[in-house]
This record gives structure tokens, C-alpha cells and sequence, in this order.
């Protein structure tokens, strides 16, 4: 069985988890911060940087699923300083994913750096049919990117 899990702060990565729900019917979670972000963009982007370079884990909470059920986890998100957001590093390290198959799914405005080696490192999981999605100012630019992607995960 397979799960979406996906962390979003602007909505962006929130959007595709769900065309890929609508398309396959998994399961999906949210990984939220048990203590939300600021809504002040550019103060999130000074913070995630810090976060990133203290290699913080906020507190997560409950994803309301047993990720201990799925097999595949289909993980999803938004690319802070090179990897992985902070909350998605605090599931990466709060689950023992060993043995489990993940599909990452980055979007980002830039650089994806490191995120997809940092996700197979933390997590010890199979990483496979890796995906990093531009976006322009909310809107996807690699929409055919993300199409073919939708045929290649449905095994």
C-alpha cells in the first residue's frame, strides 16, 4: 500500500499531493509543525536557514495514520537551503523507515541540492523514482514533468 505524506508551507507541494490522491486514491497525510510557522514569508526563509544549519527537528504532529501499514511512502516536500523542510527532517528521523520504499517528491523555486541524498540517508529506505518540481511564483512549470512522473509510480 502506499502513502502520501507531504509537508507544505505554501501550499504548492499541498496541491500536487492531492492531484496525485485524485489519481490513485492513497492514502495521505499531512506532516504539520506542532507549532505553525510565521506567515511572513521572508521571516520563514530566515529561520529555515538556521533550522537547516542546526539541523533542527520541530516537533511534528500526529500524522493521524500508522506509517507502519504502507510499504511505499510517497514524500513530499518544499526544498529549505538545499533539503529537506525542517518538519519533514523531524519525520525523517522520528520513523524507523527501514525497509519501507520512498518516492520523493522536492518542489523548489531554485537549487534542489542535496535534498533526495539527505532523505535516503536519514531514512535508511529504498529511494526510488525521484522527482524535483520548479515552481514560478506558484505555478507549476514542469507540468509535464510531473504527468510523466504520475504513470512511472503506480506499480
Amino acid at each position: 500500500m502506499k502513502l502520501i505524506c507531504y509537508y507544505s508551507y505554501t501550499g504548492n507541494t499541498r496541491a500536487l499531493a492531492y492531484k496525485i490522491k485524485e489519481k490513485y486514491g492513497y492514502d495521505i497525510c499531512e506532516i504539520k509543525p506542532a507549532t505553525p510557522y510565521s506567515d511572513d514569508y521572508d521571516k520563514v526563509v530566515n529561520d529555515a536557514q538556521e533550522e537547516v544549519n542546526m539541523n533542527y527537528q520541530p516537533e511534528i504532529q500526529d500524522l493521524g495514520v500508522n506509517i507502519y501499514d504502507y510499504d511505499t511512502i510517497i514524500l513530499m516536500t518544499p526544498v529549505w537551503w538545499y533539503t529537506v523542510a525542517s518538519p519533514v527532517n523531524t519525520f525523517l528521523h522520528k520513523y524507523d523507515l527501514k525497509g519501507k520504499t520512498i518516492i520523493p517528491v522536492a518542489t523548489n523555486g531554485g537549487w534542489l541540492g542535496h535534498t533526495f541524498e539527505d532523505i535516503e540517508r536519514i531514512s535508511g529506505a529504498n529511494v526510488k523514482e525521484v522527482l524535483s518540481l520548479k515552481y514560478n511564483q506558484d505555478v507549476l512549470t514542469e507540468e509535464d514533468k510531473f504527468n510523466d512522473f504520475l504513470e512511472r509510480i503506480d506499480d
